[in-house]
């Protein structure tokens, strides 16, 4: 083979491998990131990683608060970055879970790399449903929000075999969502499905905040920006 053929060849599958997926249709599953450029704190157009952020939701007597921790841990072999979802009924805790991301510090794509969930009744932890780490069992991380979002665009968010195998589509960007902490415009809307269980949901993020909708809860409030 000439070595310019050869050349040619060899940037082709260098280019092939950065493009998004690697078949039109098909859930990507393959992150292939260099972790020495991975950073536990940052901002994505759809996701932020700013310890003190904090998001506040509601939905009825059920209430969530999640707040980016000044904590972080290294999973898999990378500085991950705490966030903490504390989910509430009547005022006690029925569910808390520590979630770990790290973003890209060229790409601004936000990877997910494991939760520890902590199940409450009756104020006293009871199970542990649902954890899992990157690493950890045969688990690897996925893709929580690209840095640069697109309609159309699939991904897995959780690979842990027999936990949680979480994916997502963009559905649409540009949408406009009214929450009780404004209106929010430019947002993205994605529909999230499992590969190991049935249904489906839809989620909104808003430029700047994150998530400010979805099945369970709309955004009321929002702290850190």
């Amino acid at each position: 083979m000439k070595k310019e053929w050869k050349a040619l060849l060899m940037l082709t599958i260098s280019v092939g491998a950065l493009a998004w997926p690697a078949k039109s249709g098909e859930w990507r599953s393959d992150f292939n990131v260099e972790k020495a450029n991975l950073s536990s704190t940052g901002s994505n157009p759809y996701f932020v990683l700013t310890p003190g952020f904090r998001l506040y939701y509601e939905k009825g007597k059920n209430s969530l608060i999640t707040t980016v921790l000044n904590e972080t841990k290294v999973i898999d072999g990378v500085e991950t970055r705490a966030v903490e979802d504390r989910e509430m009924k009547n005022g006690e805790p029925t569910e808390i879970t520590r979630d770990y991301y790290a973003m890209d510090r060229s790409t601004k794509d936000v990877y997910y790399f494991g939760e520890e969930v902590d199940t409450y009744k009756n104020g006293k932890v009871v199970g542990h449903g649902g954890s899992w780490l990157s690493g950890v069992k045969g688990a690897r991380f996925g893709m929580m929000m690209p840095g640069k979002v697109e309609a159309g665009q699939k991904f897995y968010q959780e690979q842990a075999p027999g936990v949680g195998m979480d994916r997502a589509e963009v559905v649409a960007v540009g949408e406009t969502i009214v929450t009780p902490a404004g209106t929010f415009t430019g947002c993205v809307h994605t529909m999230e499905t499992s590969a190991i269980e049935k249904g489906h949901e839809e989620k909104w993020y808003a430029p700047g905040v994150g998530i400010v909708k979805d099945p369970e809860f709309v955004l009321t409030k929002v702290e850190g920006k």
